[in-house]
């Protein structure tokens, strides 16, 4: 009998090891307030999806996605048209295939990739916090914050796009 007991034991210190492993990993898949900074933001489809599915509460079909896509390249084709000296830039591959938002976009490029942002804000305060640790670098440039869905924030200084910050990344499901 004793012996039975004590091959229980290392048994019940392995089920305690791995009990507590997952109790880690749940709680850092909890914790998604972490802020990062990046230098790319979304891309233009990310954005429409997280919005399609916040409006419709599904995925939106092969068809829907196929309209949307034919609708975003006429306005990029259309807004390279009028600005023939980007068009003829590197930076057009950001618009025609890559659709993602980069430091340095002005806000009208921004606004063509992934529409109007859902907030907008100048008040530091609300900037600040949504920055977390990365404030002091972003503070020096920043004068407007722009929310994205998927927890995206853009700042702006002027017309300029100056940092991207993504927080509370959510998996759509």
């Amino acid at each position: 009998m004793i012996a039975a007991m004590r091959s229980v034991q290392p048994a019940r210190r392995w089920l305690l090891l791995l009990v507590l492993l997952v109790a880690g990993a749940l709680s850092g898949c909890a914790s998604g307030g972490a802020v990062q900074r990046a230098t790319q933001g979304p891309t233009a489809d990310e954005v429409w999806v997280a919005r399609f599915v916040q409006g419709y509460g599904r995925l939106p079909t092969f068809d829907e996605q196929v309209a949307w896509k034919e609708g975003l390249e006429s306005r990029v084709l259309a807004y390279l048209s009028r600005r023939p000296e980007l068009a003829t830039s590197t930076r057009a591959s950001q618009f025609r295939f890559q659709r993602r938002v980069m430091v340095g976009m002005q806000k009208d490029e921004v606004v063509l990739l992934l529409e109007q942002p859902d907030t907008m804000t100048s008040d530091e305060a609300a900037m600040r916090a949504a920055a977390g640790r990365f404030w002091e670098p972003i503070g020096r440039h920043a004068k407007e914050m722009w929310i994205y869905p998927s927890g995206w924030r853009l700042y702006f200084d002027g017309d300029r796009l100056v940092d991207v910050i993504v927080a509370d990344r959510r998996r759509l499901e």
